[in-house]
């Protein structure tokens, strides 16, 4: 079975202060950083330039850090170091609440662990979590603890697509 770390929130803020960071991580390490860590890891900035060009810097950087990036936002982007790429169909604000990028994180590593190829897994804990903050029962604020409870509900609409 393949072996993957999922790295988020203050996990890419301690590789952002490590010198070529990148020569550290394991093959297939998942990164989901939101524009501003992006910045970060990449040594860059300005935070506007990841949001103008995410899809070409998601892209460079997952082939340059040999990892597969999930740059959060409106249309998640992710990339793959081979040059797949993939796009979320959702942009909900109500995803942009503390916590939310937890579930994601969890949601990809639940998805791991069933078996589920890096990349894929990456796809698809992102079109889940974008789907249970967007559909799911989540109310205004969109707590993480909701848009987490919406998961379940979010695999099943998957199911009928």
């Amino acid at each position: 079975m393949l072996r993957t770390t999922v790295i988020d929130a203050d996990g890419l803020n301690v590789l952002a202060k490590i010198d070529e960071w990148w020569k550290f991580i394991p093959e297939n390490t998942i990164l989901t950083p939101h524009p501003k860590e992006f910045a970060r890891l990449a040594g860059i900035e300005d935070t506007k330039k990841v949001i103008e060009n995410r899809v070409q810097l998601t892209q460079e950087k997952a082939k340059e850090w040999n990892a597969i990036i999930v740059l959060k936002g409106a249309y998640t982007v992710i990339a793959a170091p081979d040059g797949r790429t993939a796009m979320s169909p959702f942009a909900s604000a109500k995803l942009a609440t503390a916590g939310t990028g937890d579930v994601l994180a969890g949601a990809i590593a639940g998805l791991l662990t069933q078996g589920v190829e890096p990349f894929e897994a990456a796809s698809a804990g992102v079109w889940l979590h974008a789907w249970a903050g967007t559909h799911g029962i989540v109310n205004y604020g969109s707590l993480a603890s909701e848009v987490m409870l919406s998961l379940g509900e979010a695999i099943g609409a998957a199911r009928l697509s």
